[in-house]
């Protein structure tokens, strides 16, 4: 029998109707039925004598990556600073992209380029009639600017680093040159969307004391709104710089450079003590960019 708490912070009990007591166990049912199915689908896909040697094939593929190739260390030098700059760049190119796409984002500073009376007649009326429950606004005065800035943003959160990389190399060739440009596309979303999020949230007072003074449109922009995110820039930026140093280490498995290509061909010639040298490497290069992100942010705050 469920309960609740009183204004009088007493708990009380509550009877459960039939009609919603048979609802929630049609509820628990219908999943049960969904995970035994789903569950049955994968076993049947699934073949359980390499599943159960797996143990011995771990131990087996431990044995033989230790101890680590060391005098392949010297031949990591380049890839690894390869890694570093695809983060660090791409990271950079990101942010002076999404800087300019989260303040066409963002409600309180997207310019309103309305659309023309003409194309609205066009447009259905149950388009015309959602917009203005959802929007608040009607379908003349909505800004085209604010959803084409969205579309960017959601576009190229919704891939993945990897498929990007994968689909630049075949544009552009592999290389340094594709994995910058795949962890530049995946991280302007993800900036932009975090940034407008910031510029939303600012102190409105702030911009109308500045325009109160007289100021241009700039002028608002530079002296009332950029020192109120500046913080949330920083942090977001180092925070995209990290996880991009941890992005960019796989990013040579499908020959878009970095460490992860030595990786992708230590693994092709099953030469085991390379690989757990690489993958030390790479955790040492994560760590490293998490204790300079740790200290900037910790320098911000």
């Amino acid at each position: 029998m469920p309960s609740k708490i009183n204004a009088n912070n007493v708990k009380t009990w509550q009877v459960r109707d039939r009609n919603g007591q048979l609802f929630r166990w049609a509820l628990w049912m219908g999943a049960a039925i969904l995970f035994y199915i789903s569950w049955m689908r994968i076993s049947d896909q699934t073949t359980w004598y390499f599943f159960f040697d797996a143990p011995r094939i771990a131990a087996d593929i431990g044995g033989r990556a230790f101890p680590p190739r060391w005098e392949y260390i010297f031949s990591l030098g380049k890839p690894i600073w390869d890694t570093f700059n695809i983060a660090t760049l791409g990271t950079i190119i990101a942010l002076t992209i999404a800087v300019p796409v989260a303040f066409l984002a963002a409600r309180n500073t997207s310019p309103k380029l309305p659309l023309h009376p003409i194309i609205v007649r066009l447009i259905p009326r149950f388009i015309h009639n959602f917009v203005k429950k959802v929007t608040g606004q009607d379908m003349v005065s909505v800004g085209i600017v604010r959803p084409l800035a969205l579309l960017v943003i959601v576009s190229t959160r919704s891939i993945n680093s990897l498929i990007w990389a994968l689909l630049l190399v075949s544009i552009v060739g592999p290389g340094v040159f594709a994995g910058l440009l795949a962890i530049s596309i995946r991280s302007i979303g993800f900036c932009a969307k975090l940034l407008y999020e910031a510029i939303e949230e600012i102190d409105e007072h702030q911009v109308e004391a500045v325009k109160a003074t007289g100021a241009s449109g700039w002028q608002v922009m530079v002296y009332g709104i950029v020192p109120q995110i500046l913080p949330a820039f920083a942090g977001i930026a180092v925070f995209r710089w990290d996880i991009n140093i941890r992005e960019s280490t796989v990013l040579g498995l499908v020959g878009a450079g970095g460490i992860g290509l030595q990786l992708q061909g230590s693994l092709n010639i099953l030469a085991w003590p390379q690989v757990s040298l690489i993958l030390g490497v790479i955790l040492i290069a994560v760590i490293i960019g998490e204790f300079i992100s740790a200290k900037v942010r910790a320098a911000i705050i």
